[in-house]
């Protein structure tokens, strides 16, 4: 009797550890340094989520051609310390390519509640860019990232002189804070990257002229978004 039980122990524990292996490979791998979490995946795939990105617009801020054979998408939060390491590859990236013109930089907002900052300094850098344009913004940006501690450790009292510093009045940056007439577009925004499956930052969408969409959850290294981008392009 006894060997019998044993023996139907076995295969029942073969399983068992079978199922948590499984499940430890699954969490394990986690989310590639975001703010998110794993979730077992349902639904349309994360190539098919990606799909709903929306397209490049005029409203955007964009380093590069906006007709660039590959865009990058990114949706990032100012005070993630994964947005601010992938913001330096991405420049890294843009600079790499800069000759060709064949590859494009868009920055979306994606602010996450566990920052509650970053939804605020999302908003100066909209006041920045509609007083001083593209080039304003990018420096408001860069300015950002460069002095932020990450995780929701900025000093608020460094927006208006960031943004002094990206070349926009100071009176009229405070009274576009006050008026929060951008609150609308980034939370659109944040809206837009979880319909395109982002759950964390950063998260970006690398389109292609050819529609692909692929998706980046996560701070890649620059290898690594070169290898997916020059695949793209030599599709071309």
């Amino acid at each position: 009797m006894n060997e019998t039980k044993n023996n139907l122990l076995v295969p029942v524990a073969i399983i068992i550890a079978g199922a948590l292996i499984a499940a430890g490979i699954y969490f394990g791998g986690g989310l590639r340094g975001t703010g998110g979490q794993a979730q077992v995946p349902t639904g349309p795939s994360p190539e098919e989520l990606a799909k709903n990105v929306p397209p490049v617009t005029a409203d955007d801020h964009i380093i590069g051609d906006p007709k660039a054979h590959v865009v990058i998408i990114e949706y990032s939060d100012l005070e993630c310390p994964f947005c601010k390491t992938f913001h330096v590859t991405l420049h890294q990236l843009a600079d790499a390519y800069k000759a060709e013109g064949k590859v494009a930089w868009v920055y979306r907002h994606f602010p996450l509640n566990i920052h509650p900052k970053a939804a605020s300094e999302a908003l100066a850098s909209e006041c920045v860019a509609s007083l001083g344009g593209n080039d304003a913004f990018w420096k408001f940006i860069d300015g950002v990232f460069a002095v932020t501690p990450s995780n929701n450790q900025l000093d608020p009292a460094e927006l208006p002189k960031i943004a002094r510093e990206s070349g926009v009045d100071g009176a009229k940056f405070d009274a576009c804070m006050k008026a929060g007439t951008y609150k609308q577009k980034i939370d659109a925004s944040s809206n837009d990257a979880v319909k395109a499956g982002g759950n964390g930052t950063p998260f970006s969408v690398i389109v292609s002229t050819k529609g692909d969409h692929i998706p980046l959850v996560g701070a890649y290294s620059l290898e690594e978004v070169k290898q997916i981008i020059d695949g793209l392009l030599a599709k071309k």
